[in-house]
Parts: C-alpha cells; structure tokens; sequence
C-alpha cells in the first residue's frame, strides 16, 4: 500500500470540507475566542507600555529625575545636576484651593478643595509644551496660575477669577489642556494648578518640615547615557535620599500596575484557551464521527493511515489557521477601538500601532493547543481498522499510539516553555498554568468515578431515571466531558462573582466602620493645642488622632545596601522610593505589638525602631536587627526593637516605620491628624480650619473613597469582561460534549422512540442526567470557584477577602440552571430525528 501524498491528500480534503465548516464551526469558535482574546490583551498591554517607553523623556520631564522630599537639593547637588545638562526644577504639594472674593451662595459646591499645587521655574518644561486652552503657554507670573479643568468645574471658576492659597491670592490665567509630564507625576489626590516658583514661596506653604517635594529634571546633549549619569549621582550622593528616575523608567509604578494586570488578564486568555482546547477535541471528534463512514470507505480504498491522518489533519489545520488568523485581526483592531473608548481611563493615549509579539504569541498559542488536542481523536480515527469504525457507536477504543503520546507531549512541554518564557514572573505564571492544569485533572478524574459509581448503583425503579443512570455509564457516554464543561462553567461563575463581591465590599465593608472624616495635613508643631481647642469647638465630642509626620527611604537592611540589590524581595514596595516615618512614645493607634518590646516612656538611648511585621518577612529581618533610613538627607541606622501587626484596613495612620520619639523630634517636621466628628458639618470645620490655618491641607475621606471605589470598579470590569471570555469557551466545552455524543445520543433516542418512549420522556431522562452531573459538581465548583478568587484577592491584588456568599451561591445556582439550560437546548434537535433515516446513517 502506497501514500497518496500530500497534494493528492489535500485535493480529497478540499472536496470534503464542506463550505460552511459544519462539524468544526466549535473548533473554529473556540480557537477564535482564545486567540482574540490573549491577541487583544497582549496588543492593548504592550501599545500602553510602548507609549510609555516611547515617550519617556516627555512623561519624565527629562532624560533624569531627581526627586527628594520635604527639602531642596543644596548647591553642591545643584551643581552636581547642571554638570550633566540643563535643570529644571518643580515644587509640588497638596494644598487647598479657595475661592478669593464673594462668599458663595449655600449649596453651591465645595468652598475649598484640595489640589496638588506644583511651581515651576523658566524652564520649565524641558520637554514638551504646557498647553493650554488658549495655546501654549509663555513664562508664569508670580501672581498667577494655571488651573485643570477638573478644578474648575469643582470651584465654579474661570479664568480672570481669584483663588486663594496659604497666604497668598493668585489669578487664573487660563485652563490646562495639556499637562506634559502628568503621568510621570503619578498618583494624585485632587485637581492640579500650576505657577512660577516665585509664586508657590509667595503661599507661605513651604516650611520647614511641610510635606512637599521637590524634582529636578536634567536634559542630557544628544547621545548622553542617562542611566549611567543616574548611577553617578547615586554614587556620588549615596545618603541623600533621592529617588532617580530616567527616561528608560518614566513611570515605574504605572509599568509595574499595567505589567501584572496584563499578565494576569493574559493568563485568563491562557487558562480560556485551554478550556477553549477541551471544546476543539470535542469538536473534532464530533466531526470524525460525522466523518466515521467516509474514514471507513476511504480505508477500505486503500488508504492509509498516514493518508487519514493527512486529509483531516489539513482540514482541521485549515479551519484552525483561519480561526486563529480571524482572532488575529480581532487583536488588532480591538485595542485601538478599547484605548478610545477608555480614553479618560488610561494614563496615556497610544496610537494604532501593531505589536508584533503579541500577536506571534497568541498564533503560536493557538497552534499549541488546536494541535495538542486534535491529536488524539485524530490518532483514534487514523489507528482504527475500518470493520472497528463502523462498530464505533456502541464498542468505543480509546488507545492512543506511542507516536501520537508523544507529539502530545512535546506540543504541551512547548506551550509551557512558551508561557513561562514570555512571563514578566515566570513562577506566577508557572503557579497559574498549574492551577488549571490541576482543575482540569480533578474534573477529568471526578468524571471517571462518576462513571464508575453509575455503573455500580443499584438501578431506580422509576423508568425515567434508571435510563438518566444509565446515560452516565453507558459505551460512548459523554460523563467526563461534561463534568469538565459543567464543573469548569460553575467554577468560573462563582470565581467571578466571588472577585467582583470582594472588591465592592473593599471599600463598602471597610470604609463606613473605621475611616475618620477628615485628613489634616501640615499643622505647626506649636499649633498643636490651638489646633485641637478649634476641632472640640467646632465639633464637640469629636476624636482626633494626631500623629507628627516625615518621611523617609530605606537605604539598607540586615547589613545589605537597597541600592546593591539586582532586583528587590518580592512584595518589597516599601523600598521603593520614600514612605512616610513617624515617632511615638507609645504603641500606635490601629498597631499590635506582636514580638519585642516598646520603649520607655523617656527613653533616651541609641535610635530604635519599631516595623511591621510583613514588612520584616518580606526584608528577612527581626528583633535587633539595624536598619537604616534617610530622613532628610541624613542616614540613620536604627535597631529592630519590636514588630507589629498594622491593620491598614483602618484608612487612619498607619507607618512601617515608627521611631523612638528623641531620634526623630529635633528634625524640622509638622504634625498630621484625623478627626472623627460625632456630630457637626465637615464644611464648617473645614472653613473653620483654613481660616485659622492657612497652611494646612485637608482630605475628605468620601473625596479619597470615590477615587478608589472608580479604581477598583475599572480593575473589576477588566477582570469580569476577561473571565466572560473563559465563561463562553466553558460553554463551548458544553455544547462540544454535547456535539461529541450527538450520534450516541440519536441512536439511543431513535430505540427509545421505537419501543414507544415519548419525546418528553426522553428528554426528562436527559434532564435528570443533567442534573445529576450538576449536583455532583457544584460543591466542587464553589471550592474550586471560591480558592481561585481568593487568589485573586489577596495573593494577586493584596486585597481583603470579603466575598458575598449569597450572591455566590444565588450565582452558582443561576450557572447551574443555565448550563442545564444549554445541555436540554442542545439535546432537542436530536428529538426530531426520524426512525428510519438515523437507522439508515447507522
């Protein structure tokens, strides 16, 4: 017996392919969604980190960013910075913004709002332009400023109005359109203003120990080598306490937040492309057994099994390369129509551009797994002897040859290969495949017992429910595929519901019980009592927390130097950049003394501090241990003298760090507080407040809870419409299970039918099958749904995990009666199958 070759082959399976894909329309459903999806996520992730990338030196500010808080740079790190280019310097802090002139009429609006205040200098900016509503923008006057839209619409103002801060009354002089380094600046409480330096001094706002920073951004010549002048300055400044940035790393936090994301919502794409792999096996074997007599004829011809093999391997690769090509073209115009219709969402605007690797990933993905699990019912049809085919319905093989195992094997080691090697956090990414590698095992597995214990029950007397018995262990029952699409449908419906509880219930659970009212920032250390006589004026009876404020890097650790390490412990941001220090003479407010012991009232020996606990497992530090901070400029090498448990849910005031109070008390710095008002109008204590303080900052808590509920309704919204795609490739593993035993399943309706079953009867029988599956898999769905949300939660976003359980059980019951709804859809065609012609086809 000869092949026929390849041509020969493929004209037979060009013929054969029906037009309109019928039998592999799954297939091409499954891989479409997979491929589209990880294309789509890949694409959108990589155009914002390019632009990023892209326009560093712009979103910078410079080529270098040398940042530094509550002081400026000397004369000496000043000339340091000019030897490597032009500087220009910015001073930035939140202040409130005041409406000057007339009062405004009650229930108008905010008569203060808090803003980041930020001066610039004549040189400001060095790349870029600060473009506002009326055109560029010339130099700044001292007596003038530039508002955000934002701050306007809050206040009610336009340009020629007055508005107030600190000390001083400044006029709008127009509106901003375009602010050129905004993203580089980060995270920021309120609306932005903008004036000349001269004019923030003119505010009264910077004083010594004022929580305000200051940057200087260099422009190098053409060709300078920006990271090797920021490794200079950090050599030659080592206790400064700047935090350095160049152009290659404009917005560090901004990339590492869009990095996991996108890693994370890759791996949903990953985890529904394997789900999406189990429908394309069932696809095929669905259209094998449609294609059973012509895999027979064809054999008795004489072809042979390499010439199986080749003609529905062509025609499977057809249908998945034009799956796969269609996905493509999905990821490539999805992420411009997604960038615009988030416009006001991301932190930058990418142009249409088509990131190459994205889409080789996703092709070489979707070839993986169309390959991975094509093979073995491919392998079956080629492998079986003709006589054995026709016998196929009712004596089912299911060996699998050596050569076949073994490509199987090799696609699965390239996929994961392919995974781990493209992941920014190759063990996340290992944890995650091996998750659903895992789930896909145990429901493959409960299949199996579900099939063994069918078979060993004692039959029910009721007719309807001994054939929905039988249906599980019967030649040719579909159990284990629908397990996997039952169990894998339930699972992803609690995790979903159990992710999107968690997150509203972040802030809706945490907030009302424990947050204060209001933030005060930057209160004179000698206004101290007249600060807290004004709040019990104002507001009897209310609680104030009042804590002195600084801030501080952590420059070394247990003997090791921050800047030394090639890449920090894993959940170490507090070693990034500056955070916020404290001292007390007792245990904070929120704190619990979990090892060690706190200082004496009047201690007065060698620093000592007192860090939170994860803080210190994360650093692999303990009691009595030295660490070393930079405040303001000046190294200070304490021991560990306890370790705390911080409950950060509180929204109060809670420090990694808090020292013994002689270390830290001569060092120039304000105080901060929280009050908690029983009763008394947030308005009025604010007015009250900025009139006797001018120089204070305020933060409603309600402002800082709608900033942070809008994040994490975006980051939900991202992950549902991400999960969705899972969920309807666990439905197309549903459909295809039902496809696979499409003929199984006529045969015995058309037996049924002939021995006097009616059409509900054989449908009820269905039904209760059904229902058995799903009531065997739904406790293990809500273990397996609620683990991975958990997961989700705490491990990936370091949230709190507060599911609502009755919306994950009414979820649950609602995917239950879905997927059954979708199995009984499935199985009424098969009803209207006439006697005599299923008997012919068989």
């Amino acid at each position: 017996m000869t092949d026929l070759g390849w041509g020969a082959c493929w004209r037979i399976a060009r013929r054969d392919l029906h037009r309109g894909f019928r039998g592999l329309r799954l297939l091409f459903v499954c891989l479409f969604l997979g491929v589209a999806t990880l294309a789509t996520i890949g694409g959108l992730t990589a155009a914002i980190t390019g632009e990023i990338a892209s326009k560093g030196q712009l979103l910078l500010g410079g080529d270098i960013e040398v940042a530094m808080s509550q002081r400026e740079a000397s004369r000496a790190e000043k000339a340091a910075f000019r030897r490597d280019g032009v500087v220009s310097e910015t001073i930035r802090l939140r202040a409130m913004a005041q409406r000057a002139g007339a009062q405004r009429a009650e229930g108008a609006g905010p008569s203060a709002v808090l803003t980041e205040l930020k001066g610039v200098d004549a040189a400001y900016p060095l790349y870029g332009a600060l473009m506002l509503k009326g055109g560029r923008a010339g130099p700044m006057r001292a007596g003038e400023l530039v508002i955000g839209q934002a701050l306007a619409d809050r206040l009610d103002v336009r340009p020629g109005d007055r508005l107030r801060y600190g000390t001083a009354t400044f006029r709008i002089r127009d509106i901003i359109s375009d602010e050129p380094d905004r993203v580089g600046e980060g995270f920021t409480l309120g609306p932005v203003a903008l004036t000349s330096m001269e004019g923030i001094r003119r505010t009264g706002l910077i004083q010594p120990g004022s929580l305000y920073e200051s940057k200087y951004r260099i422009r190098m010549a053409p060709g300078g080598d920006a990271g090797a002048a920021a490794d200079r300055l950090k050599r030659v400044f080592p206790s400064a306490g700047f935090e350095i940035k160049d152009r290659d790393g404009a917005a560090p936090g901004t990339n590492r937040f869009l990095e996991r994301m996108g890693q994370f919502l890759s791996l949903i794409g990953l985890a529904a492309l394997a789900i999406a792999g189990i429908g394309v096996g069932n696809g095929v074997a669905s259209y094998l057994a449609i294609k059973r007599d012509g895999i027979a004829t064809l054999k008795i011809l004489g072809a042979s099994s390499t010439d199986i093999a080749r003609i529905y391997l062509m025609q499977v690769g057809a249908v998945a390369l034009l799956a796969i090509a269609c996905g493509l073209a999905t990821g490539i115009v999805l992420p411009l129509a997604l960038t615009t219709a988030m416009r006001d969402i991301l932190p930058v605007q990418p142009g249409f551009a088509v990131a190459p690797w994205p889409l080789i990933s996703s092709a070489l993905y979707g070839l993986l797994i169309a390959f991975i699990f094509t093979v073995p019912p491919l392998a079956r049809a080629r492998t079986l002897p003709a006589a054995a085919l026709f016998r196929d319905v009712v004596d089912r093989r299911r060996g699998l040859d050596r050569a076949s195992m073994v490509a199987v094997g090799a696609a699965g080691a390239a996929l994961v290969a392919l995974a781990l090697g493209t992941a920014k956090e190759p063990w996340f990414a290992a944890a995650m495949l091996g998750a659903v590698a895992a789930v896909l095992m145990l429901l493959t597995g409960i299949g199996l017992l579900v099939r063994r214990i069918a078979r060993r029950l004692p039959s029910p007397r009721r007719p309807l429910a001994r054939l929905a018995v039988a249906n599980l262990h019967r030649p040719g029952a579909q159990t284990s595929a629908l397990v996997v699409a039952l169990g894998l449908g339930l699972t992803l419906f609690v995790t979903l519901a159990a992710i999107q509880s968690s997150l509203s219930a972040e802030i809706r659970n945490t907030v009302p019980r424990t947050a204060p009212d209001q933030f005060v920032l930057d209160i004179p250390i000698a206004a101290r009592d007249r600060f807290l006589t004004l709040v019990g004026k104002e507001a009897p009876g209310a609680r104030v927390n009042m804590v002195p404020t600084l801030r501080g890097t952590i420059v070394a650790y247990g003997g090791r130097r921050v800047a030394d390490l090639k890449q920090l412990p894993e959940g170490a941001w507090f070693l990034r950049g500056e955070r916020g220090v404290t001292y007390s003479e007792t245990l904070p407010e929120g704190s619990e003394l979990v090892k060690g012991e706190w200082w004496p009232r009047d201690y007065a020996g060698s620093p000592l501090v007192s860090l939170d606990r994860q803080a210190a497992e994360v650093m692999g530090v303990g009691i009595g241990d030295m660490l070393t901070v930079s405040v303001l400029g000046r190294e200070i090498e304490a021991r560990i003298a306890s370790l705390r448990q911080v409950n950060w849910q509180t929204m109060g005031f809670n420090y990694i760090m808090v020292f013994s109070p002689h270390t830290l008390q001569s060092s120039p710095h304000s105080l901060s507080a929280t009050i908690t008002m029983k009763g008394g109008s947030q308005g009025v204590m604010t007015r009250a407040l900025l009139a006797a303080f001018p120089s204070i900052s305020i933060i409603a808590v309600s402002e800082v809870v709608t900033q942070v509920t809008l994040l994490l309704g975006q980051m939900s919204a991202a992950i549902v419409l991400a999960g969705s795609v899972a969920i309807l490739a666990g439905i197309a593993v549903l459909i295809g299970a039902i496809a696979a035993s499409r003929q199984a399943r006529a045969y015995d309706g058309v037996i049924l039918k002939t021995l006097g079953a009616t059409r509900w009867q054989i449908l009820g029988a269905q039904g209760i099958e059904y229902a058995l599956l799903a009531g065997t898999v739904a406790l293990l769905a809500l273990a397996l749904g609620l683990a991975a949300g958990w997961f989700v939660i705490v491990r990936v976003f370091d949230f709190h995990w507060a599911p609502d359980w009755l919306l994950i059980l009414s979820t649950l019951g609602a995917g239950a009666m879905l997927t059954l709804g979708i199995g009984l859809l499935g199985s009424i065609p098969l009803m209207s199958v006439r006697p005599a012609r299923a008997l012919r086809a068989l």
